[in-house]
């Protein structure tokens, strides 16, 4: 039996403008996906959590099985899933799944955990379980841990760690990957806090199209938040977190004039607010979760509970893909 486990992601800087060629900063989250792989003995399929797994409703399994696992030399997997990143929540929960399965099917073949190859592999992954769609950046963050900046061309001034490219029908997106070193303080940490109402990204990033279809004027918005998304970067290298935490709320107002908030976000982002450096929605918005930049991280959660949200506390630079040490509870009876 082999263990591994990803993290989930949040955005800090970047929603909607990426999809206009400004960069997106991600960050990984305390939070994670955990994949145990064992080679299945008594049946002759593969089994997700004791059930036969049907492929069809899990196609990045299925995928990830046909790249390192073929079945015509390998024999069937018993796989178990379990982890703390929220589903359906704009956290990255898939991307993470993704990433550590491939870790995990990388060990089982005793070969050497690789965070690029992990990373590389689960974004064709979840893009063939979007019907041939995805950005990078929730299974680059995953693998890699730490930040990293999503752009459309390489940044001399950031550590450039890989290039995606993706062909939707007749067209091919190419996106450059980034990361970099934050000197963040140690008692400054990330709340997230979880409306519960799931959102459509696609939806979510249509309207914003629309708008700016009917109105180009308001492409200078886009342009803000792509400036805005600099300066973070620049205030999270420099330990700058009441910068940073400034950065984020004018992140959240221009996000919200183009939108994309909602009361349920936004009732969390008001409770937060006064315990934060900053707040702002993550994600697509619509619903999903809002993150708070605090030094008050107890406070924070309280705030955000207390309006009907479930929020957690995570520390900045949490690791990427690992293999994990199985305990006695691990090799127990299945």
């Amino acid at each position: 039996m082999v263990k591994a486990s990803a993290p989930g992601k949040c955005i800090l800087f970047g929603e909607h403008a990426v999809v206009y060629g400004q960069p997106a900063v991600a960050c990984s989250i305390n939070q994670r996906m955990v994949v145990e792989l064992e080679e299945e003995k008594k049946f002759d399929s593969w089994r997700l959590d004791g059930a036969i797994l049907n492929f069809s409703k899990h196609p990045h399994i299925d995928f990830l099985k046909d790249q390192l696992w073929p079945e015509n030399v390998k024999p069937p997997l018993k796989i178990r899933i379990r982890g703390t990143v929220p589903a359906a929540s704009g956290l990255g929960s898939s991307a993470a799944l993704s990433v550590a399965l491939v870790a995990a099917l990388q060990q089982l073949r005793d070969e050497d955990i690789d965070a690029g190859i992990a990373g590389l592999l689960s974004h064709q992954a979840e893009a063939f379980a979007q019907g041939g769609r995805a950005s990078p950046i929730d299974t680059a963050t995953s693998a890699s841990g730490g930040f990293v900046v999503l752009s459309d061309t390489v940044n001399e001034t950031l550590d450039h760690i890989g290039e995606r490219s993706l062909q939707y029908q007749d067209e091919i997106t190419t996106w450059q990957l980034h990361s970099f070193i934050a000197d963040i303080p140690d008692d400054t940490f990330l709340v997230i806090g979880n409306t519960g109402v799931h959102a459509s990204t696609s939806k979510q990033v249509a309207k914003v199209a629309s708008l700016l279809e009917k109105q180009p004027e308001r492409h200078v918005e886009i342009e803000a938040i792509g400036s805005i998304a600099r300066r973070g970067i620049e205030a999270l290298r420099a330990g700058d977190m009441e910068s940073v935490g400034k950065a984020m709320t004018e992140n959240h107002i221009v996000l919200r004039s183009l939108g994309v908030s909602s009361p349920e976000l936004e009732k969390l982002i008001k409770a937060a607010a006064p315990s934060s450096l900053g707040v702002k929605l993550t994600g697509s918005g619509g619903g999903g979760c809002m993150i708070a930049l605090t030094k008050n991280p107890e406070q924070t959660v309280g705030a955000i509970e207390m309006e009907g949200g479930r929020a957690f506390i995570s520390p900045f630079n949490s690791p990427g893909v690992r293999i994990e040490t199985l305990s006695s509870q691990d090799s127990g009876p299945q």
